[in-house]
């Protein structure tokens, strides 16, 4: 059968231009990311940490290849309906689950996206492919982005403090499955800790009066990422300060997030304000975010970076200073950018920048 997806047309059509770019007979896919990018959406895991699947993709001029074992195949046909799509299913056993790949990839030259035999890496420009949505994925993010903000609304109404940080990362990834979310990253800190890590992986320590919550959750492989704060009782005056600044460059990154724009240049803008909120050293303890797509991070933006901004790409920001965090994830429109993780129990600052049209929405600590 062929295939009549548009969208699924499209990325093939893109993916055989490689093949004459870079003068090769096949593409070989093997990242989860990747897989779940050209199919549309579907799963080639078992293990949600893992980086590659347990079923690959190649593509050739003429034909389209889906290389598995025979436990993952019955699953890939019968309910990701990948044969239907127009791939050809390559079955290996379960104890020799390469043994097709590598009868078919023998005596053929060949592109990647990971590290493979006799293959040339190119996995830096397909991540930069897949950060090209089609409407069809900005449609999808902005579904899960509403779901992961439902997520971190439902947590909040069931937290309480004397819970511990493995607890909230429980409740946090529960809401998550439960709408069909799965948490690949599950941050929570809480108090003290919220000052001294900025990738807080949950312990026993047990909250008091502050948490931070960090959720990156997939969903038709797409990854959406959001931060949010919730503290019991009023805020200190100084962790009100650090939550206020924050949110400053957080707007100043969201409203220099425009097409056209070079990503070192919108990094440079946050730098800027860093300096001008009075914490100018504060963006060299983290990365700032980036182009977000199949990946939490398809690629970062750094002083360095020339990957020029298009309408159309999903971007994560993460501005910190030690306490405080601000994340959501913005889908770049013509005119604006829309904010895919809007939560409405949270208060928001709305900040004007100099020489932008409008207001940035950024949402501050929760005070229950």
């Amino acid at each position: 059968m062929q295939p009549t997806n548009p969208e699924f047309q499209t990325k093939i059509s893109i993916l055989r231009d490689l093949l004459d770019k870079h003068g090769v007979d096949a593409l070989l896919l093997r990242r989860v990311s990747s897989f779940a990018w050209v199919t549309c959406g579907a799963a080639s895991y078992v293990n949600t940490a893992t980086t590659e699947g347990a079923a690959s993709l190649v593509i050739t001029r003429e034909h389209l290849y889906l290389a598995t074992n025979n436990i993952e195949a019955p699953r890939l046909e019968q309910e990701e309906k990948l044969a239907d799509q127009g791939w050809k299913f390559l079955v290996s056993p379960w104890d020799a689950p390469q043994l097709e790949l590598q009868s078919l990839t023998t005596g053929l030259s060949l592109v990647s996206d990971v590290p493979f035999p006799g293959s040339k890496d190119i996995s830096d420009e397909i991540a930069h492919l897949r950060a090209h949505l089609t409407r069809e994925e900005g449609e999808r993010f902005r579904q899960l982005g509403h779901l992961c903000a439902e997520t971190l609304s439902a947590v909040v109404q069931i937290i309480l403090p004397g819970l511990s940080e493995y607890q909230l990362a429980a409740l946090l990834g529960s809401q998550a499955q439960q709408r069909g979310i799965q948490p690949i990253v599950n941050l929570i800190a809480t108090d003290e800790r919220t000052y001294h890590f900025r990738h807080p992986l949950p312990t026993e320590k047990i909250l008091d009066k502050y948490a931070v919550l960090v959720l990156s959750g997939r969903r038709w492989g797409l990854v959406c990422s959001i931060t949010r704060l919730v503290h019991f009782g009023p805020l200190a005056d100084d962790l009100r300060e650090r939550i206020s600044a924050t949110a400053q460059v957080n707007a100043a990154l969201i409203a220099n997030t425009r097409p056209g724009q070079r990503l070192s240049d919108v990094l440079a803008q946050g730098q800027h304000a860093y300096a001008n909120v009075g914490f100018p050293d504060e963006w060299r303890q983290h990365h700032q975010g980036g182009v977000v797509g199949y990946e939490p991070r398809e690629y970062l933006a750094s002083p360095t970076s020339s990957d020029m901004i298009a309408q159309g790409q999903a971007l994560a920001w993460n501005p910190s200073i030690a306490g405080a965090k601000m994340e959501d994830t913005i889908l770049v429109g013509v005119q604006s950018n829309e904010i895919l993780t809007s939560t409405k129990l949270w208060p928001e600052m709305c900040i004007q920048i100099p020489g932008q049209p409008d207001q940035v929405p950024c949402a501050l600590a929760l005070e229950l």
